[in-house]
């Protein structure tokens, strides 16, 4: 009996994932072992594709989730160090609020800076008009993607935002953390985009001072 074409998608997936955990375990070899490697990879497949709308481009979505995870774990770990501050926005989705405030800081901090993002219940895609008024400012949300909140990135995280994810955000001790009160934009029409314009520059102005916050002033500044 010929298998299925069920049966050959699953077969290219597993060999997709199969490749992606082969280049993660090389690049962490003498952090991670294999199966740890393996492991991750495959559960960051399994969480994406809960609430994936298009799965055409899950296994490489998933390598990319699992390298970052991967690193996070390390740098929790202390395998390896941590070249700059780490920080992470959470909201629900991360649909919204937590990607454009992403996409706003890894903008504005020109690498002095790592930002993750996450959402306590993720939906299957950034929403249409948070990408529209981002690409208004120049910046491309077109390759951003909702992830869960996991356990290695919460841990590896320096700064933690939340906004609007309540008792969902665990709190850890030693993090920093920050509650920007700021409307949801999510499932917001197109016809009310000039809302989520406003929701985007409050959140690039808060964004701004939080780097002037967290980040040391240059060398032979003037003091006031």
């Amino acid at each position: 009996m010929s298998p299925s074409q069920e049966d050959l998608a699953l077969l290219d997936v597993d060999a997709v994932l199969d490749r992606a955990a082969a280049t993660l375990a090389a690049k962490y070899a003498g952090v991670f072992n294999t199966e740890t490697v393996e492991r991750c990879v495959r559960e960051s497949y399994v969480a994406l594709f809960r609430t994936a709308s298009i799965r055409t481009h899950l296994p490489a979505l998933a390598e990319h989730f699992a390298g970052d995870r991967l690193r996070a774990l390390a740098q929790a770990g202390g395998a390896i160090d941590k070249a700059v501050p780490e920080v992470l926005f959470l909201c629900v989705e991360n649909a919204g609020r937590s990607q454009m405030a992403a996409a706003l800081l890894e903008h504005h901090a020109g690498g002095r800076v790592h930002v993750r993002s996450a959402g306590s219940h993720p939906t299957a895609d950034v929403e249409g008009p948070v990408v529209q008024v981002m690409h208004e400012i120049g910046l491309d949300l077109a390759e951003a993607y909702p992830k869960p909140l996991t356990d290695d990135v919460l841990r590896a995280a320096d700064v933690i935002i939340t906004m609007g994810c309540g008792d969902a955000c665990p709190i850890l001790p030693g993090k920093r953390y920050f509650d920007w009160q700021i409307d949801d934009p999510a499932h917001q029409a197109v016809e009310v985009v000039r809302g989520i314009r406003g929701i985007r520059d409050s959140i690039d102005t808060r964004v701004q001072s939080l780097l002037a916050e967290i980040l040391p002033a240059p060398t032979g500044a003037a003091s006031s």
